[in-house]
C-alpha cells in the first residue's frame, strides 16, 4: 500500500500562500513592491485594523493591461522574466509571480487597473482563487488592489496574528526602508482613518531620512564612493547624538533592494563600538550598486536576504570606507552619564529586620568556586555580606570588601540595577512614584514605530511617573518623570523600543528603566560605596541584577592559596 500520494491542488495552494504571506506585513510588501516595478511615485495604503480586515494599495504606476488580468493571478506568472538567464540579471523587486497567486488564494481581492493606452480601466474579482467577476470601469491610470478577509480559508494562521499594535509595528518595518529607498516617490499610510506616514517627494534622501526619523542633519554624516569596477557605495552615518538600544535604524539596500547582511552590519557596528555607550548601537543608511552578475537574489523566500559572490571584499571595503568617513568627521567619544539621585535619596543605614526571601542562586549564575548555594547557605551569604569592611573599589566597576577570610566583590553596576529595579516595581504598584515635575517639558522626537507604541501604552507610562502629551505629528511632551532617572528622554525610547510582548506590565518595563542606573565606570567614594552595600541588601532579591546577572561574588582565602601553589 503506498504511503506517499502527491496532495490536492487546494492543499498545495495554501500551503505555498503561506510560504510568501505570513501576516498583513507580507501582503503589504509584495503589492508596494509590484507598484515601485510599475514606476510608480506615488503610493496609498489605506488598512483596517492594521491590515486584518482590509488592505488598499493604490498607485499610479503604469497599470496593467486588460488581456493580462486573469493571467497575473495564476502561480509564477510575471513579466519580469522570461528564462533562466534572466535570474542572473534580475533588476525589478519582484520576479517570482508569486504575490497575487498567494494573496488569491487566502483572502478577497478585488484589482482595479488602467494603462495609458485603454480607454477605460478593467476590475476584477477573486475569492479563494475563484474568479468572481471581470468587468470595465472608469479610473485613472495606475493599479488598485483591495484586499479583504486575509486569511478567511486559513484559520490556524489567523489565530497566530498579533495585537493590531504589533502588527502595525511589522508593517511599518516593512515599510520604512522603501521609504528611504524610494525618496522620489510618495508614501501615505492610513490605518483606521489616522494617517500614519504622508511623506512627499523629495530629490534628497537626507531630507527623507531626516523626515522619517526626526532626526537632525547635522548629526548624520554621508560619504560616498565607487569603491572598484563592480561595486559602488553610499553611506549614511549617525554620529553619537544617535543613539539606539536595539540596531532598528540600520539599513542596508543593495540595487535598491532592502536586505539583510549579517556581516555588514556587525563591522559597521563593530567600528562604532569606541565611540558609543555600551549596549548602544548607531543609526547607518548603507545604499550599495552591485553588478547583477555577482549577486543572487534568489536565495531567501521573502528575498530579505542576497547572496553575494565577493561578499569578503566587499565587507573589507564598506569597513574601510565607514572608518575613514567617522574618522575624518566629528564624532566623539560619548561622556559618562553619572546618576547623582541614586545616592541623594540613600541613607547609609541597614535594615536587619527586612524578612529573609531570596531567589535561590545556581552554580553558573552565582558562585565561580562551584558551591552549593541552597537557601540556608544563601541567607548564611547575606549575613556575611552585612558584617564586611570596606577595602576599595578596582577599575571604577567593582568595590572590594573583606569579612573574616573572605573577599567579597560587588559589582557596583548589576548592583544598581536591583536596587533601582525594585524601588520603581514597588513604587509603581502602591502608586507613590516620586516624581520629578519639569517647568518647561522635554520635547522628544520618535520614530513612527515608537509613535504608535505610545499611543497605546501612555498609561502605564504615567503610572511609572511620565506624564507625556503629544507634541506634534513627530514628537511628544514630557511633563515628569521619576526622579530616580536621570535621562527620562532616553528611557521613554527604550521603553517604547523594548520588548512588551505578549503584552506590557509595570515588571517588564521597571526592568527596562533600571537600566538608567549607576553605570560602571562611575566613581564612587567609600561612603556611596557603602551606600550600595547597603541599599543592596534591603533587595528582596539581592543576589542577581534583574537580568540574572550576580551582583556578588565571594573569593576565599583557601582558593586565591591554590592559586599560589600555597597548598
Amino acid at each position: 500500500m503506498r504511503n506517499v500520494q502527491i496532495l490536492p491542488e487546494e492543499v498545495i495552494k495554501r500551503i505555498a500562500a503561506g510560504e510568501v504571506i505570513e501576516r498583513p506585513s507580507s501582503a503589504i510588501k509584495e503589492l508596494v513592491e509590484n507598484s515601485l516595478d510599475a514606476n510608480a511615485d506615488e503610493i496609498m495604503i489605506r488598512l483596517k485594523r492594521s491590515g486584518k480586515t482590509l488592505i488598499e494599495i493604490k498607485d499610479n504606476g503604469t497599470g496593467i493591461d486588460s488581456d493580462d488580468l486573469e493571467t497575473i493571478f495564476l502561480r509564477h506568472a510575471t513579466s519580469k522574466i522570461r528564462n533562466i538567464d534572466d535570474l542572473e540579471m534580475i533588476k525589478s523587486l519582484g520576479f517570482r509571480g508569486e504575490a497575487l497567486y498567494s494573496l488569491a488564494s487566502i483572502s478577497d481581492i478585488t484589482l482595479k487597473s488602467k494603462t495609458d493606452l485603454q480607454e477605460n480601466g478593467w476590475e476584477i474579482n477573486i475569492r479563494a482563487n475563484e474568479k468572481k467577476h471581470l468587468k470595465p470601469i472608469s479610473c485613472n491610470k495606475g493599479t488598485t488592489i483591495q484586499i479583504k478577509e486575509l486569511f478567511f480559508n486559513t484559520p490556524a494562521r489567523r489565530k497566530f496574528l498579533k495585537s493590531d499594535t504589533t502588527e502595525m509595528k511589522n508593517i511599518l518595518n516593512i515599510l520604512i526602508p522603501y521609504c528611504l529607498t524610494y525618496f522620489n516617490c510618495s508614501f501615505k499610510l492610513i490605518n483606521e482613518e489616522k494617517t500614519i506616514i504622508d511623506l512627499e517627494k523629495t530629490d534628497r534622501k537626507l531630507s527623507r531620512i531626516a523626515k522619517i526619523f526626526s532626526l537632525d542633519p547635522k548629526n548624520i554624516t554621508f560619504t560616498q564612493a565607487k569603491l572598484n569596477e563592480n561595486i559602488s557605495a553610499a553611506i549614511f552615518l549617525g554620529d553619537i547624538n544617535i543613539q539606539r538600544t536595539r540596531k532598528d535604524l540600520q539599513f542596508i539596500m543593495i540595487n535598491n533592494r532592502p536586505i539583510k547582511n549579517n556581516s555588514l552590519t556587525f563591522h559597521i557596528n563593530q567600528i562604532y563600538q569606541k565611540m558609543l555607550s555600551p549596549n548602544k548601537y548607531p543609526f547607518f543608511c548603507l545604499d550599495l550598486e552591485i553588478n547583477s552578475q555577482l549577486i543572487d537574489v534568489n536565495t531567501h523566500p521573502t528575498k530579505k536576504e542576497v547572496r553575494l559572490t565577493n561578499e569578503a571584499e566587499v565587507t573589507s571595503l564598506i569597513r574601510s570606507l565607514t572608518k575613514q568617513a567617522l574618522s575624518s568627521s566629528n564624532v566623539k567619544k560619548v561622556p559618562l552619564i553619572y546618576n547623582e539621585k541614586f545616592f541623594e535619596r540613600n541613607q547609609p543605614t541597614v535594615n536587619n529586620s527586612i524578612e529573609e526571601n531570596y531567589q535561590k542562586i545556581t552554580e553558573q549564575e552565582f558562585d565561580i568556586f562551584q558551591k552549593d548555594f541552597s537557601q540556608p547557605l544563601n541567607n548564611e551569604f547575606r549575613k556575611r555580606l552585612e558584617n564586611t569592611q570596606y577595602i576599595g573599589i578596582f577599575i571604577n566597576k567593582y568595590i572590594l570588601f573583606q569579612h573574616d577570610n573572605s573577599l567579597f566583590i560587588i559589582d557596583q553596576h548589576a548592583a544598581s540595577e536591583r536596587i533601582n529595579y525594585e524601588d520603581l516595581l514597588n513604587k509603581a504598584n502602591s502608586n507613590s512614584v516620586q516624581r520629578q515635575y519639569l517647568l518647561e517639558p522635554k520635547i522628544t522626537n520618535l520614530t513612527y514605530q515608537e509613535t504608535i507604541v505610545w499611543e497605546e501604552f501612555k498609561d502605564i507610562l504615567q503610572t511609572l511617573g511620565f506624564e507625556t502629551t503629544r507634541w506634534d505629528k513627530s514628537s511628544i511632551a514630557i511633563h515628569t518623570h521619576p526622579d530616580s532617572i536621570k535621562n527620562p528622554e532616553s528611557l521613554i525610547k527604550d521603553i517604547l523600543n523594548g520588548d512588551l510582548k505578549p503584552e506590557p506590565n509595570l515588571e517588564k518595563i521597571s526592568r527596562l528603566a533600571c537600566r538608567y542606573s549607576l553605570m560602571a565606570g562611575a566613581y564612587l567614594n567609600k561612603e556611596q560605596a557603602l551606600i550600595l552595600k547597603n541599599n543592596l541588601l534591603k533587595c528582596s532579591e539581592p543576589f542577581t541584577c534583574p537580568h540574572g546577572r550576580p551582583t556578588v561574588i565571594e573569593i576565599e582565602e583557601k582558593f586565591l592559596e591554590r592559586q599560589f601553589l600555597r597548598n
